[in-house]
């Protein structure tokens, strides 16, 4: 299945993908993406909807996170080897962990702010893990059993911030907008190997990223028992699992970084895609 949610920011209602590529709308069986409509039993009963007897949504219609704000939203750095080699570190022994603001979040489409005084915001497609039930010191054979699905995220970083200005990264992290989840929540039944998907990122049309997600350092499996160790995950959070070679902070000679009015689209094969528009903040 294909989740979505459709509507103005703050009053998104949950949505599905009819076989055609519609969006119909679930708001008669659910209210949204909730922790028991991402348990198994939850996906289970909206798998036995019949899709194409649910009310059509406006084309039109803003998409919205694909899951509400999360309680962590929780982001993997370097973790693609290509990735570390054009940063100049090398691969971490294990995975780096930190945290983006809740408020980062925002619609895949929607306009992006560049920060007040922001000199190096950078963009970074990633693979977002979205768990489905409660995760806490799990082993890595029953990580995946916790998987509700996966989605496209921009790791939005303004790298001043980031490494420039003492601490950690997360202030580099989480600034507004900094965060779009989607458009879709894809089950994981929907995709056999998360392990071999394309990942790719362009910037006014030029590509810039272009990678897959079997150059993981740590696997998702790995990922999300090593993080339950440290947090407890619980439905509905997100892990980003990390992004290939091809940002901006990376370009040789010179890094590139985005400017207002630049437009950003990105994708992960089967996942769907993100089109923003960079505004100031």
């Amino acid at each position: 299945m294909k989740l979505l949610r459709v509507g103005p920011s703050g009053a998104e209602i949950p949505a599905i993908l009819d076989s055609e590529g519609r969006a119909r709308d679930l708001s008669g069986h659910i209210g949204d993406f909730t922790a028991d409509v991402l348990s198994p039993a939850g996906l289970e009963r909206l798998a036995a909807i019949a899709v194409d007897t649910l009310p059509l949504l406006d084309e039109g219609l803003r998409v919205g996170s694909c899951v509400p704000r999360p309680v962590n939203f929780v982001c993997i750095g370097l973790n693609y080897s290509d990735h570390a080699e054009e940063s100049g570190l090398e691969a971490p022994s294990e995975p780096v962990i930190f945290l983006k603001s809740p408020g980062a979040v925002c619609g895949p489409n929607d306009e992006i702010e560049i920060p007040k005084g922001s000199e190096k915001t950078d963009w970074e497609v990633e693979l977002g893990v979205i768990i489905g039930t409660r995760a806490k010191r799990i082993t890595r054979d029953a990580a995946l059993d916790h998987v509700a699905g996966y989605c496209v995220i921009n790791d939005l970083s303004e790298r001043a911030f980031q490494f420039e200005r003492g601490g950690t990264w997360d202030k580099g992290k989480g600034c507004d907008t900094f965060g779009p989840i989607g458009p879709w929540l894809v089950t994981k039944d929907e995709v056999p190997d998360p392990q071999a998907l394309r990942l790719w990122c362009d910037i006014d049309g030029k590509r810039m990223q272009d990678g897959n997600s079997r150059n993981m350092i740590f696997d998702i499996a790995t990922l999300i028992s090593y993080v339950s160790t440290f947090i407890t995950l619980h439905p509905g959070d997100v892990i980003s699992t990390g992004t290939p070679a091809g940002v901006g902070l990376g370009m040789k000679p010179t890094p590139i970084f985005l400017r207002t009015g630049q437009r950003m689209r990105l994708g992960i094969d089967g996942l769907g895609v993100q089109e923003q528009l960079l505004i100031g903040g």
